[in-house]
């Protein structure tokens, strides 16, 4: 429980508890020690009505007139309520400890608390050998228990107050940390979302200022190391496209004649053959079966490694005749788009990456899904190249989000300080991409 406390409760909680335990010990103090105060201090008074009984049966032992004496007696002690003479045979019910004060009568369970003692005592009058009353001594108390309640009292508030204020001092000093504290932690999330372009303002305690300026250095490392990871992304993709654009034209100058010419060969074989020989008629048009297949495939792997359109049709044409091959190839599927016109403006490794993307998506699509509809977004908006591919299939395994593909495509993206998602949202897989429209700050965009 103590962990999921916030920072104030665990500052007022020990107060409170300190609070309770030092009411708790006067009140023990009060009934261990009250008891043994009240005899003390009423000893003397009980040695005085002792020997007042003492002198009192002195003189009725002397008089005449004992009786006479005794009234005389009687009337000397008058109102007196700490020394008091009862006839023998009279009992006066005790009556119950009742202290008024100017603020009031004294709580009941405070005279409880006391524990009062019996402190009267009875000291027998004679009067020839006959015992015919009592000397009570009774003492008042109310004196004593006004006093120790006015203490009691006077303690809880100094404790109150002493609480109180602590507990205000303490309130302003951790709120004054928290604010500052809180601004690191929200530092610290921006710090998770890649943002090291707001840094936090030191305030608060001297240690609190410290964390906020590492905090900020560490902002700053990581922004260098950002910017040189995306530049690095960016020379690694740009030499993938430089080695697929040599590849690409390596497979259309040399391997392309080389297809074609096996293609002629054997249709010309097929013409040479006599009629009659079946054998090599059927060889023959399993090598032109052959050189076909492979002048396909060929076409194929040269879409893949370089997407020759954008220079000649632009990236919207681009990827509208992509979408068209790809219906071409998976007729089942419900292939809707909406490509924005103004992507033909857009140029270099950012038109590249969008294709790439797109490429990418619609294999996943065709290959895994197993879907029956699929949409693909693109375009401008907010100064933002927003690209989302999304389909109705069976989604992606929970341990494994991102395949070989996607994360190819994710550090294209990373180059251009763009951002890549894979996301299952309302019963659709979606593939989403956005990138700056304008070249990134660094200097290795901007020479692309």
């Amino acid at each position: 429980m103590w962990t999921r406390l916030s920072l104030r409760a665990r500052f007022f909680l020990p107060l409170g508890i300190m609070f309770v335990t030092a009411l708790l010990v006067g009140a023990v103090s009060l009934a261990f020690f009250a008891p043994t105060q009240f005899k003390d201090e009423t000893a003397p008074a009980a040695r005085s009505a002792k020997a007042v009984a003492d002198a009192l049966n002195g003189a009725l032992r002397m008089s005449a007139n004992p009786e006479q004496t005794l009234d005389a007696f009687v009337k000397s002690l008058g109102t007196s309520e700490a020394i008091q003479f009862r006839r023998a045979g009279v009992n006066s019910p005790p009556h119950p400890v009742e202290v008024q004060t100017p603020l009031g009568q004294v709580p009941r369970w405070f005279v409880d608390l006391l524990a009062i003692p019996e402190i009267g005592a009875a000291f027998p009058v004679l009067i020839d050998g006959n015992r015919i009353g009592d000397i009570i001594f009774s003492p008042d108390l109310s004196a004593e228990i006004f006093e120790k309640w006015v203490g009691f009292v006077a303690i809880a508030c100094s404790i109150i107050a002493l609480t109180l204020q602590t507990g205000v001092i303490a309130y302003f000093t951790v709120g004054g940390a928290l604010a500052p504290l809180r601004d690191i932690g929200e530092g610290m999330s921006r710090l998770r979302k890649g943002d090291y372009d707001h840094p936090i303002l030191p305030s608060g305690p001297p240690e609190v200022r410290r964390s906020a300026e590492v905090t900020n250095e560490l902002a700053r490392t990581l922004s260098r190391l950002s910017d040189d990871n995306r530049n690095l992304l960016h020379k690694i993709v740009s030499l993938q496209d430089d080695e697929r654009r040599d590849m690409a034209r390596d497979l259309h100058d040399e391997l392309g004649p080389l297809l074609f010419g096996i293609r002629a060969n054997a249709v010309a074989l097929m013409e040479a053959i006599p009629p009659g020989h079946t054998d090599l008629a059927g060889a023959a048009q399993g090598i032109l079966q052959s050189a076909e297949a492979l002048q396909q495939a060929n076409r194929r792997v040269l879409d893949r490694l370089r997407p020759l359109y954008i220079e000649d049709l632009g990236l919207e044409k681009s990827i509208q005749t992509l979408l068209q091959n790809a219906r071409a190839q998976a007729p089942g599927i419900k292939l809707t788009s909406h490509i924005d016109a103004r992507l033909n403006g857009i140029d270099g490794l950012r038109a590249r990456t969008v294709y790439r993307v797109i490429q990418e998506g619609i294999t996943n699509v065709l290959r895994h899904a197993r879907a029956h509809a699929a949409n693909v977004d693109a375009l401008i908006r907010d100064g933002r190249l927003i690209v989302e591919i999304s389909d109705d299939g069976v989604g992606f395994p929970p341990d494994r989000m991102f395949g070989r593909g996607l994360n190819g495509m994710q550090e294209r993206v990373r180059a251009l300080d763009g951002t890549l998602e894979l996301l299952r949202e309302g019963g659709r897989t979606c593939v989403r991409c956005r990138l700056p429209a304008e070249s990134a700050a660094t200097p290795a965009a901007r020479e692309a």
